[in-house]
């Protein structure tokens, strides 16, 4: 029998479409270069407020949204990615959504990080580029420039693509439970929680993380 659960509080949901727009903006203000460069540092600004508070809230939000529930061995991610899956939807991230959406989580920081070093030479440059050294720059700038973007576009459009592959062939919608948070499960699972005060906590969170970046960069400047 199918149970309509609570997987994805409304944190994580909002962060996860917070950050598709801020990535969005992010690739698009960087094409266009000129003074839309303005908005590509604040994008970036955010985009790392963003990548802190989901950090944090993998520790302490809801169930399906803690790091403990993305975490499987090698052996369950191979044994997934060889073996037929199963027909009934995974609860949270299924291993290979999960080992996915670390890497991304991961690459987006380090493209970040990156962009905070980097220095173009000619009018843009990060807050830390003048606290590294030269080769330092360099090699943050290259990668920014050249490489990071280019595999996180690559990780982006195996994520959307995957997202259609289970969509069109598996008949499970992907889509649907990250806007309302809940997922048709069979038998019975513990929900995420998703109170006032759960939600609350995360805007407390991410407020406090805002307020720490915006100082570290007032700092820095």
């Amino acid at each position: 029998m199918l149970t309509s659960v609570r997987v994805w509080d409304l944190p994580t949901r909002l962060f996860h479409w917070a950050l598709t727009a801020c990535l969005i903006g992010l690739i698009t203000t960087g094409k266009l270069g000129g003074d839309a460069m303005l908005w590509h540092f604040q994008l970036g600004y955010l985009m790392l407020s963003l990548l802190l508070f989901r950090t944090v809230w993998g520790l302490v939000g809801g169930q399906w949204s803690r790091f403990g529930s993305f975490w499987f061995t090698p052996a369950a991610v191979w044994q997934y990615a060889t073996q037929p899956a199963p027909s009934e939807p995974a609860a949270g991230h299924n291993p290979l959504g999960a080992m996915s959406v670390l890497t991304l989580l991961a690459v987006l920081l380090l493209q970040v990080s990156s962009g905070l070093m980097s220095d173009d030479d000619i009018l843009n440059a990060g807050p830390l580029s003048g606290y590294a050294s030269d080769n330092v720059v360099n090699y943050a700038t290259n990668y920014h420039k050249n490489i990071g973007i280019y595999l996180l576009l690559g990780l982006v459009t195996v994520h959307v693509a995957a997202i259609f592959f289970y969509l069109l062939k598996k008949k499970q919608n992907l889509i649907r439970p990250m806007l309302n948070g809940d997922k048709f499960l069979i038998g019975s699972t513990s929900p995420s929680r998703d109170d006032s005060q759960s939600r609350w906590l995360a805007l407390a969170v991410f407020l406090g993380i805002v307020a720490l970046v915006q100082g570290l960069l007032y700092l820095l400047t």
